[in-house]
C-alpha cells in the first residue's frame, strides 16, 4: 500500500477515533461552556502538546516499550483513571471555578490541565500503540512515525477547537447560577462515565 494511501487511511481512522467519547471531548466541552472559549482554547492547545509529545515518543520507540510492559500500561492507564475522576469531582464541587479566581485570568492553569490530561489519556496511548503502527509504512523512519503522528495530532486538534467553539456558545444561557451548577455537575457525571468506560475498554 502506497505511503499516501496509508495516510489517508490514518486520517480517516483518526476522525473516527476522535468522534467516540474520551476525556478530552466531555472535559472541554464543561470547560468551554463554564469558564468560556479562551479557557478552552488554552486547554485545546496543552492537549494539543500532550499529543505531539505521545508522537515524539512513539517516533522514538517508548510505544513498543510500552507495549513489552503491561506494569508500565496499567499505571498509566490507573494514572489517567484517577485524573479523570479528580476533573470530575472538581466539576461537581465547582472547585475549579475558586482556583480560577484565586489565580487571575491566566490560562496558563487550563493549558497546564489540558497537557496532563492528555499525556495521562488512556485513549490516546492505546492510538499510538496499537493503532498507529499498523498505518505505518514497512520503511518508516523515525521521521515518518512524527509525521503520520501529525495527521493524528492535527485532526485531534481540529475536532478538539470545534467542541470548545460549540460548546461555547451555551455560556450565555448558564449565566444562571442554577442552570450552571446543573450543566457542570451533568458535565462531572459524564466525566466519571467516561473514565469508567475508558478504564473498561482500555
Amino acid at each position: 500500500m502506497a505511503t499516501l494511501d496509508l495516510a489517508l487511511s490514518l486520517a480517516l481512522t483518526s476522525l473516527v477515533v476522535e468522534l467516540t467519547p474520551g476525556p478530552n471531548m466531555a472535559w472541554l466541552a464543561l470547560l468551554a461552556a463554564t469558564e468560556g472559549r479562551a479557557r478552552g482554547f488554552a486547554a485545546v492547545a496543552g492537549v494539543t502538546l500532550g499529543l505531539g509529545v505521545m508522537g515524539i515518543a512513539a517516533s522514538l520507540g517508548m510505544a513498543a516499550v510500552l507495549a513489552s510492559q503491561p506494569l508500565a500500561y496499567q499505571a498509566l492507564r490507573w494514572a489517567g483513571f484517577v485524573y479523570l475522576l479528580y476533573l470530575a469531582w472538581e466539576a461537581w464541587s465547582g472547585a475549579d471555578q475558586e482556583k480560577a479566581g484565586r489565580l487571575g485570568q491566566s490560562d496558563w492553569r487550563y493549558f497546564r490541565q489540558g497537557l496532563i490530561t492528555n499525556l495521562l489519556n488512556p485513549k490516546a496511548a492505546v492510538f499510538f500503540v496499537a493503532i498507529l503502527p499498523g498505518f505505518l509504512p514497512p520503511s518508516a523512519t523515525s521521521l515518518t512515525t512524527v509525521g503520520f503522528s501529525g495527521i493524528y495530532v492535527g485532526i485531534a486538534s481540529v475536532i478538539h477547537a470545534a467542541i470548545v467553539a460549540a460548546a461555547g456558545a451555551a455560556r450565555g444561557v448558564l449565566s444562571d447560577p442554577a442552570r450552571l451548577t446543573l450543566a457542570r455537575r451533568i458535565m462531572a457525571l459524564a466525566l466519571v462515565a467516561v473514565a469508567l468506560w475508558l478504564f473498561w475498554r482500555s
